[in-house]
């Protein structure tokens, strides 16, 4: 295997399937028994997931709600899908730790680092809710700082398109994709990867982002393998 420690980011409108908003069980199911072909393979995996699903802060805010108490919000979209996600992954016999950057001891640990690396040794899924803890910070920026802390060896990026492209491909069929790019390029053609905040900490820390479409059965356990799947960003 590639990676041996890696940190999974998945967005809150993955988990919508074909529904408007919410969660879809048959997509939650889909997932789980993903991430459980590589904890199988002796893969530690930890999770990010952002809210957008159920709340986000910033279309909040344009509605009229204060952007502290819409990112909050937020954070707690992301905690509602974690518990999802845990319940879908402990069905099929993997245990996991749901840690949280707001407190709320009746329903997950808070986020420590020593622990979260502690259980990820013990072969558990980790998977992280809350955010940052901060308004104004993306899950995306979470994402980044957790994969810091736990000493991930790499960043992978679910989505529902195969990696980055010049342009959006869901509306431009002329965009090509790229394999591989630099963090440099990423920034001088403008690509949209993560958001800028997030990106220059993966940059800085010099931590590799693989984009690819998670909704491809098979396709996280060929990434972990190091197969040429998505695009992979990194110096």
């Amino acid at each position: 295997m590639a990676y041996k420690r890696i940190l999974l980011k998945l967005s809150g409108e993955a988990l919508m399937g074909d529904r408007q908003y919410g969660i879809d069980p048959k997509r939650l199911s889909a997932y789980a028994e993903e991430i459980k072909k590589i904890v199988d393979n002796g893969i530690e995996v930890a999770i990010v997931i952002g809210g957008g699903n159920i709340f986000r802060g910033v279309s909040g805010a344009s509605n009229g709600i204060d952007r502290v108490q819409g990112d909050y919000m937020g954070m707690l979209a992301t905690i509602i899908n974690g518990l999802a996600l845990q319940s879908a992954i402990e069905a099929i016999g993997i245990k996991t730790r749901l840690l949280t950057a707001i407190k709320m001891e009746q329903v997950a640990e808070p986020f420590i680092k020593r622990r979260a690396v502690r259980h990820l040794e013990k072969g558990r899924v980790v998977i992280f809710g809350g955010g940052t803890g901060n308004p104004y910070f993306t899950t995306d920026t979470a994402a980044v700082l957790r994969a810091i802390e736990i000493g991930a060896d790499v960043i992978l990026k679910g989505t529902r398109v195969d990696g980055i492209y010049t342009s959006d491909p869901e509306l431009n069929k002329d965009a090509i994709k790229f394999d591989s790019i630099s963090y440099q390029d990423v920034m001088d053609k403008g690509l949209k990867v993560m958001d800028m905040t997030a990106f220059t900490l993966s940059q800085e820390n010099n931590l590799p982002i693989i984009v690819f479409d998670m909704n491809v059965e098979g396709n996280l356990e060929k990434v972990i393998s190091g197969e040429n799947i998505g695009t992979k960003v990194d110096k």
